[in-house]
């Protein structure tokens, strides 16, 4: 297909298709004249996976780069295109070293060690959740941890859930974009599910007569 009906398909304008080709996101079209280049499913699949870690992800060209990248690398197994996936959805915020960051920090090393994840202290979610629960604390909420084992149990459930998917996926190339996905997206999917539940829950716990009011939930 040309470039026009790539755009058609996806939705994204010819411009950009052309930016994400220049920045080596989207791989050339083949050639079939000195001004045209043929594209084909694969262009498009491909596309879309850019568009939807862009769009929905909310993940930054450079990260998706670094992501497609993981994805492209034959030699790299899924558990580490996962953990190239996992860290681009890390926070660059620094942390202000205080009191509260300390005894966050040292909350989460005990998670991690109590529970045996395999996981490394320097992960970039281990460093978001230390300076959530800094935060919960300087607003006076630092019993907040007393659920984190709460939090955790539902977080493995999910966890399962989401490499359970990917475990199905037959072919070697489905099952590393599949890596990706349930990272980047389901970790957009299981956000809106919880923001639900808490809805549904706090109809049930303190009683309404009925549904929220848009915004409200």
């Amino acid at each position: 297909m040309r470039i026009g009906e790539l755009s058609r398909r996806t939705g994204v304008p010819v411009p950009t298709i052309k930016y994400y080709v220049r920045e080596g996101l989207l791989p050339p079209g083949e050639l079939t004249s000195p001004n045209q280049a043929a594209y084909d499913e694969g262009h498009e699949r491909r596309l879309r996976l850019i568009r939807a870690l862009l769009d929905v992800g909310g993940m930054k060209v450079a990260q998706i780069a670094d992501v497609l990248a993981a994805i492209d690398d034959p030699a790299r197994p899924p558990h580490k295109v996962l953990g190239a996936a996992a860290d681009q959805l890390g926070s660059a915020d620094t942390d202000p070293g205080d009191t509260e960051s300390a005894a966050a920090q040292a909350v989460v090393a005990d998670l991690v060690s109590r529970r045996g994840w395999h996981t490394h202290e320097s992960n970039p979610a281990a460093a978001d959740l230390s300076r959530a629960l800094a935060a919960l604390t300087r607003l006076g909420h630092g019993a907040y941890t007393e659920v984190l084992d709460d939090y955790a149990d539902a977080a493995e459930r999910v966890a399962r859930a989401d490499l359970a998917y990917v475990d199905r996926r037959a072919g070697v190339e489905d099952r590393v974009e599949s890596v990706v996905i349930g990272t980047v997206l389901g970790e957009a999917v299981f956000s809106a599910l919880r923001r639900l539940a808490h809805v549904d829950a706090s109809a049930k716990l303190y009683g309404t007569d009925g549904p929220p009011e848009r915004g409200t939930g």
